[in-house]
């Protein structure tokens, strides 16, 4: 076991830029780390000013330190000492590999790293250049690539979450081939008493929608769709965000919103998939979605945007659907279809739950990404230490 080696444990830093929400990288960062720890690696969560994510890293006992100046916008000033204060926390932490997330911690940890000669390892939450997929296109777009393109040199390895972004990766010239590899996602598995039963025929049929109200989610295609569909049906949405007063509007404005439900963030996720009947997913933009793989843990149909990695989740015909984003007619011809035929949700329910348990569960990610950290963390041939590259300050502890 790489994670003790003569009584010491191999220490591992987490980077992710955002702890004011806990969204996909964060609740990745969370139970990845999780499972270090039970490894028997020494991990500390590196993070921006304090949020929701905090409080989950406190409550499971994960070490973690706060960056005040690590933010999601970008700012030199800010960047700037950010990178500084990231310099100064693994110095003082002394890591044996560093593992960054999203796009953000991935630059400064990435050159931080480099320059401290630590291993790094750079997971990709999707890309913020993806736009529908086809590639990028804006100035915005184009900066961010530009800038993926003068870091990637630096990075030991590069996980993507999806095959599909480790392809776009590859062809915006963003990856080195010999360094980049997808693992997918993967959640921890639920009882039975939190499976759903999706062929229940009786009263309206009960849809959820688990997502942020902020882009790239895209709630309005998903209530014009259904503002369409003649058959009964509830629809839950568990979530916040900015958007969501702008949501609720147009709810109002389409005439369905007493058979819309806002949540708001809910800690009984499973719970609530339990009860549903469809899981919905409209989105412009992702990398590996959780909700889908919770969604489909728990036995559900998915009728989901056919961007990112989503159809490397959901099988169209097979476990659901997948629909151009933002096509409303679309949307709404699967959504006649599936309210329809009970028959048909417990079918595609059921092959989604076996897919989860061939593909998706968290073991099998945890096993695939430890093997690729365990590359780096092997001390070389002789079993001699591992020293860190020209030029640092230090030397790390000997191999695990």
């Amino acid at each position: 076991m790489v994670g003790r080696a003569g009584g010491a444990r191999a220490r591992i830093v987490m980077v992710v830029t955002r702890a004011d929400r806990i969204g996909g990288a964060q609740v990745h960062v969370r139970d990845l780390s999780r499972a270090l720890q039970v490894r028997g690696f020494a991990v500390t969560v590196v993070t921006g000013p304090g949020g929701p994510f905090i409080g989950e890293l406190l409550r499971l006992r994960i070490p973690h330190r706060v960056l005040p100046h690590l933010v999601r916008a970008l700012s030199p000033p800010a960047d700037t000492l950010a990178l500084l204060e990231l310099h100064r926390a693994l110095r003082e932490l002394d890591p044996q590999l560093v593992a960054a997330h999203s796009s953000k911690a991935g630059w400064l940890a990435r050159l931080t790293a480099r320059h401290l000669g630590i291993p790094c390892v750079f997971t990709v939450h999707g890309w913020p250049f993806a736009g529908d997929g086809t590639g990028a296109a804006g100035a915005p777009a184009r900066l961010y690539v530009l800038a993926e393109r003068l870091v990637k040199g630096l990075a030991d390895r590069v996980i993507t979450v999806s095959e599909h972004d480790r392809v776009l990766g590859l062809r915006l010239g963003v990856l080195d081939p010999a360094r980049a590899m997808s693992i997918p996602n993967g959640v921890p598995d639920v009882p039975p008493a939190l499976r759903a039963d999706p062929g229940d025929p009786a009263g309206p049929t009960r849809l959820v929608m688990v997502a942020r109200f902020e882009e790239p989610k895209d709630h309005a295609t998903l209530l014009r769709a259904l503002a369409r569909v003649r058959r009964p049906w509830q629809l839950d949405l568990v979530g916040d965000g900015p958007l969501q007063p702008a949501v609720r509007a147009l709810a109002r404005d389409l005439g369905v919103a007493g058979r819309v439900r806002f949540h708001g963030s809910r800690g009984d996720v499973a719970r609530v998939l339990a009860g549903a009947r469809l899981f919905v997913l409209s989105t412009r933009r992702e990398g590996m979605p959780l909700a889908i793989l919770e969604a489909m843990r728990a036995g559900l149909p998915v009728l989901a945007s056919a961007a990112g990695g989503v159809p490397e989740a959901v099988v169209h015909g097979e476990t659901g659907f997948v629909a151009p984003p933002g096509d409303v007619p679309a949307w709404a011809g699967y959504l006649e279809r599936l309210l329809a035929d009970p028959g048909l949700r417990a079918r595609l329910g059921r092959a989604g739950r076996r897919r989860y348990e061939e593909r998706f569960t968290l073991e099998r990610m945890v096993e695939q990404t430890v093997a690729v950290y365990e590359t780096l963390l092997a001390p070389p041939a002789g079993g001699a230490a591992r020293s860190r590259r020209p030029g640092a300050a230090t030397q790390v502890g000997g191999g695990p």
